[in-house]
């Protein structure tokens, strides 16, 4: 039997298997698929300070090995969040509270508001389907540091990931610059910036006219940047972008990362989490490896 156990920023997990946040909502749909207790953690919707409606439909599109999605960061509000799921879901499991804004002052508001009542915090600077804050505040490293600095500064006792945007000229720069800001952690990547067409139209397909592309088709790009930022930086680094099974993960673990998202998967098999943790005790043990935590950045370059 192996030790599936991390620690992150002094906080254990029971293994390293993070839904990421967008594709399982708050955690209730699937709990009654499977008891989600059995997952390291949960990165829950991406919470806003007001409620949010997202974009106009359609906002999303498959293609071959990926999705697009322009959902927007639909969501209920971060009071509705406390009130309704919060207690609920960290009797489950280890709560990763994801948080969006349009300016700097937004996310330290909503850092502040959390603060101690969550695990982890995970700042989404990087989402491409929002016009302001998101993603522009995540893409040059001056602007990573200073939003970073800001959230950190409203934080007292919960760690602070930041989600990295793989939009960027350099992903070790940024992540360094995260680090520089103050994160405990940073997470990546977010979704690839993407377009699909309607040919008979001659239009877009989804209303926003672009969205994020997601799963397995990203896997060599995303796993080849979380190897990059973890070079850059001394903190854990959280890997993500089409993890489909316990191989890709162990892969992601290898390059450095200490745990792993998996989204756009849950989409395909909602049983995929509980798959993947089941698949690494199975390949671990057939390995001779005593502790997941051991495989975390032993890739060997040729």
């Amino acid at each position: 039997m192996t030790d599936l156990h991390v620690t992150i920023c002094g906080v254990e997990l029971k293994n390293p298997v993070i839904p990421a946040s967008g594709t399982f909502g708050f955690g209730r749909e699937f709990d009654e698929i499977y008891d989600i207790s059995c997952l390291g953690a949960v990165a829950t919707k991406g919470l806003t300070l007001e409620p949010r409606l997202g974009n106009p439909v359609p906002r999303i599109a498959e293609s071959n090995a990926v999705i697009l999605n322009a959902v927007g960061l639909q969501n209920p509000g971060v009071e509705h969040f406390i009130e309704h799921d919060l207690a609920w879901l960290r009797v489950k499991t280890r709560v990763v509270a994801n948080v969006a804004g349009r300016t700097v002052e937004e996310y330290g508001a909503m850092c502040a508001r959390l603060d101690g009542l969550v695990d982890f915090i995970e700042l989404n600077i990087s989402c491409p389907n929002v016009r302001a804050g998101g993603m522009a505040l995540g893409v040059k490293p001056e602007n990573v540091k200073e939003v970073t600095h800001v959230a950190k500064c409203a934080l007292k006792k919960t760690p602070l990931i930041v989600k990295l945007s793989p939009n960027a000229e350099s992903i070790a720069a940024n992540a360094r610059a995260a680090e520089e800001g103050g994160a405990d952690c940073v997470s990546l990547v977010n979704t690839f910036t993407g377009m699909a067409v309607d040919i008979e139209r001659r239009r877009p397909v989804l209303a926003n006219n672009t969205g994020g592309v997601s799963g397995a088709g990203i896997r060599p790009i995303a796993l080849r940047m979380v190897y990059e930022a973890k070079r850059a930086v001394s903190i854990p680094v959280i890997g993500m972008g089409g993890i489909t099974c316990a191989e890709d993960a162990v892969a992601f673990m290898m390059a450095g990362a200490s745990a792993v998202q998996v989204g756009t998967q849950n989409f395909t098999d909602a049983l995929a989490c509980p798959k993947i943790i089941e698949g690494l005790d199975r390949w671990c043990s057939s390995h001779g490896v005593e502790r997941v935590s051991d495989l975390v950045g032993t890739l060997q370059m040729n």
